[in-house]
């Protein structure tokens, strides 16, 4: 059989690059040859992309990666199609065009999914109910954001009129806040309390929740808080962002998805020193970080993470202490996956043990 004929074999009937918008998402559809058989635009509802895709033949479908991609990635999956999300990162023909339309963007998605899928790194988008699951955490973080605003804006407020409001925990600010005001702040400032108090209690029930959902849904990640500084917290998100450990090759590969691995920019005999991709999660990511600081702490326990990141720390100069944060992070972040894999008890000291 000649090789196009073998190509047009295993293509799809049809590929079709849809151009997602908030509204509106422009398609294009590719026949076997390549031509364009096909364009439009249809509303970014899920009664309207049933009713445009339902009746059409098995066809490959190829869309970057939004807000709307996840929804319409299961919808469009379940009609019977083969989806490929692809991430926005790689499909720089469509940020640098000069004649960038909706049109184009959504003709320039089915030629790059049409000649090679691999191209567009496939994203891959998490379940329904993990997504709800890790909205909650999501929820919280911007919960806690916004208590850390208003903290540092009642402290400011109070400096500026020359006072200084005691040293305390987030948790316990507005009860130590409040007799501490000045006269003259207490109008504007008591309020902000009072959304600092409701803020610390909504807090607290989301740590109940994650609690719970750790306990009921997901009791694997009991495996990952047997580690000092990994909570349940961390752990959940870990297990909701990745979802299935076996999407990896390797441990080490999660360190490259979480955007902790430095970049590459090597060309001839130039390989410099980079910083992190800070692809990923931002705030997995985030949270990886905040655990790796506690390891190297001062309350920190003995183990050889521990040891390992300290070596790094007390090797280089003055940014030392940052790199070997990032690096400890990193290097959770693969002894996190390989304990999810194998849910064996974690060693602290193995290598003093062995």
């Amino acid at each position: 059989m000649p090789q196009d004929t073998m190509q047009h074999a295993t293509q799809p009937e049809s590929t079709v690059g849809l151009d997602i918008g908030d509204r509106y998402s422009q398609l294009c559809v590719l026949d076997v040859a390549g031509d364009v058989s096909e364009t439009g635009r249809v509303a970014t509802t899920p009664p309207a992309l049933t009713r445009r895709f339902g009746p059409m033949p098995r066809a490959r479908v190829v869309c970057e990666s939004c807000t709307h991609s996840p929804w319409i990635d299961r919808l469009l999956t379940a009609l019977g199609h083969e989806v490929i999300v692809s991430n926005a990162r790689r499909v720089q023909l469509i940020a640098q065009n000069n004649t960038k339309t909706d049109a184009v963007d959504a003709e320039l998605l089915a030629r790059l999914g049409r000649a090679d899928p691999r191209l567009l790194q496939p994203v891959h988008h998490r379940g329904a109910e993990a997504q709800a699951d890790l909205a909650a955490i999501r929820s919280r973080d911007a919960l806690v954001r916004a208590r850390t605003l208003l903290v540092n804006h009642v402290r400011g407020s109070v400096k500026a009129m020359g006072g200084r409001l005691p040293a305390c925990s987030t948790a316990s600010f507005a009860r130590h806040a409040a007799p501490a005001l000045p006269p003259a702040l207490v109008p504007s400032l008591t309020p902000v309390l009072t959304e600092v108090t409701s803020l610390t209690t909504q807090i607290r029930g989301d740590d109940r929740h994650i609690e719970q959902l750790v306990d009921t849904r997901y009791p694997e990640a009991r495996a990952l808080m047997q580690l000092a500084g990994v909570g349940a917290l961390t752990a959940l998100c870990f297990v909701l962002v990745l979802e299935d450990p076996d999407r990896f090759p390797t441990s080490r590969a999660v360190g490259s998805y979480v955007g902790l691995r430095p970049k590459k920019q090597a060309s001839s005999t130039s390989d410099p020193e980079c910083h992190i991709t800070k692809a990923g999660d931002v705030l997995l990511r985030r949270l990886l970080v905040g655990s790796a600081q506690y390891i190297l702490g001062p309350f920190g326990p003995d183990t050889d993470l521990r040891h390992w990141g300290l070596g790094l720390a007390a090797r280089g100069r003055k940014n030392a202490k940052k790199r070997a944060v990032v690096a400890v992070a990193r290097k959770l972040a693969v002894l996190l996956h390989h304990l999810w894999r194998t849910q064996e008890p974690y060693i602290p000291l193995r290598q003093i043990a062995a």
